[in-house]
């Protein structure tokens, strides 16, 4: 099971998420960096372990406020070994188009908050550099509803994003990820509340291949050791 860290970039600044309230979001205070600037960010999550893979999540893009573009060209040219994932705000096929144009390399996850309807994924069902991320508060989808009963349109990478949980402390939510398991056979990742390897192992268990984290990293609930560990790297926590 793979272990991607997750960075939250609003305001220029990557920013410790919790619950999901972004008006609450403040600069990152990491043990991995001296300060909350992305490069810095990136670099110290890589000195704890050789990470192949980082999530960006563009808060400003996703509220329709700004974006990082600049950003993202830049961490991609200084970290060339990285696939960065990236949830950019995309609303329609049109918009994913003109960005995977711009990224040539990076992988576009297009979440269901921002996304206006099923036809997005439709039209754009061939192309393999995407992600779908279900993104639930609660209990409730957020996103067009027809999309939970289109699973012959997601691409073959789906995360299971729980908003409530993120940076709460509390554990992933171990149903939700069962029941968008149980929808299809596509690739599950799981997004919110990751505590520690526990965790990881519950997760494990449930046959996820992967879980996005960040809390762990940067408080140092998860170590290079554990993380470095041949049965981490073997998915059998």
């Amino acid at each position: 099971m793979e272990v991607i860290p997750v960075i939250d970039l609003k305001d220029g600044a990557v920013v410790r998420a919790r619950l999901g309230r972004r008006e609450f979001y403040a600069p990152i205070e990491s043990r991995l960096a001296a300060t909350s600037a992305p490069g810095d960010i990136v670099a110290g999550l890589l000195s704890l372990h050789p990470f192949a893979t980082i999530y960006i999540a563009d808060l400003n893009a996703i509220d329709a406020r700004g974006d990082h573009e600049d950003v993202l060209f830049s961490l991609e040219e200084a970290f060339p070994q990285v696939e960065f994932w990236v949830d950019a705000g995309v609303k329609d096929a049109g918009e994913a188009r003109s960005w995977l144009l711009r990224h040539k390399r990076a992988i576009l996850v297009l979440g269901t908050e921002t996304l206006g309807s099923s036809a997005t994924l439709e039209i754009l069902k061939d192309e393999e550099r995407i992600i779908l991320s279900l993104d639930f508060r609660g209990e409730t989808f957020i996103g067009p509803e027809a999309l939970l009963s289109a699973q012959h349109i997601w691409p073959s990478r789906v995360i299971a994003m729980t908003l409530g949980r993120i940076g709460a402390n509390a554990g992933p939510d171990l149903s939700r990820i069962a029941s968008v398991k149980a929808l299809s056979d596509r690739k599950v990742y799981a997004a919110g509340g990751v505590r520690g390897t526990e965790d990881l192992a519950a997760l494990d268990r449930a046959g996820v291949d992967g879980a996005l984290v960040a809390s762990a990293l940067h408080d140092g609930q998860l170590t290079s050791q554990e993380l470095a560990a041949p049965i981490m790297a073997k998915g059998i926590l």
